[in-house]
């Protein structure tokens, strides 16, 4: 077998030999790839993606639930899975853009919905009338604006000037170029963001 092997050119052997060696580093970069990085399906769990994967899933049951709206979880719909489907409306709910078009060719009316939708405001895509709740993401949001002023030492009822020569009066303090704490200056330019953005 070596001599018929000795019978090829030197440079021909030589390119085999790093093409072996090419197609192992590469195969060998994949898996730990994979391993370092694994899509959100093969990940059994405790990840941050399957985390707030399962928590948007449980926000939207709880709304459907809320609004009184009968749903089936993970089924097929026209040949497509979807993540819930509203039967008495024939509505599914996707995460999957190919999935929602291909819906839209079928009687179904589908919703796209991305990761990033808190369940609360699912209603607004909905393409059918939905009561208005009260959602825990409503009251985080409306707690998290009331923190803002309080970190910056007003009221809720500041105006938009206010909230501008408070920030800089805070900033002065705690700005890490003036000996300040860096986590507290990033508390307060987040504070400033969100009591501007909701400032009378």
């Amino acid at each position: 077998m070596w001599g018929a092997i000795a019978k090829f050119p030197e440079w021909f052997l030589l390119g085999l030999g790093l093409a072996g060696a090419s197609t192992l580093l590469i195969a060998l970069a994949f898996i730990a790839g994979q391993r370092a990085f694994p899509r959100l399906e093969d990940d059994p769990g405790g990840s941050p993606e399957r985390e707030g994967a399962e928590r948007r899933l449980a926000e939207i049951r709880h709304y459907l639930e809320a609004i009184d709206e009968r749903y089936v979880e993970k089924t097929t719909v026209a040949g497509q899975r979807v993540e819930f489907y509203l039967p008495e409306r024939d509505v599914a709910v996707t995460f999957d853009a190919r999935v929602f078009f291909r819906l839209q060719a079928t009687d179904t009316d589908p919703v796209l919905v991305e990761h990033e939708l808190p369940g609360g405001h699912l209603g607004s895509r909905l393409p059918f009338e939905t009561p208005e709740i009260a959602t825990d993401a409503d009251a985080d949001a409306d707690a998290g604006v009331a923190t803002a002023f309080a970190a910056l030492g007003l009221p809720a009822s500041a105006d938009v000037s206010e909230v501008r020569r408070a920030y800089r009066r805070r900033v002065k303090k705690v700005h890490p170029d003036q000996g300040g704490d860096e986590d507290e200056f990033r508390r307060i330019r987040e504070a400033y963001d969100t009591a501007r953005e909701h400032a009378d």
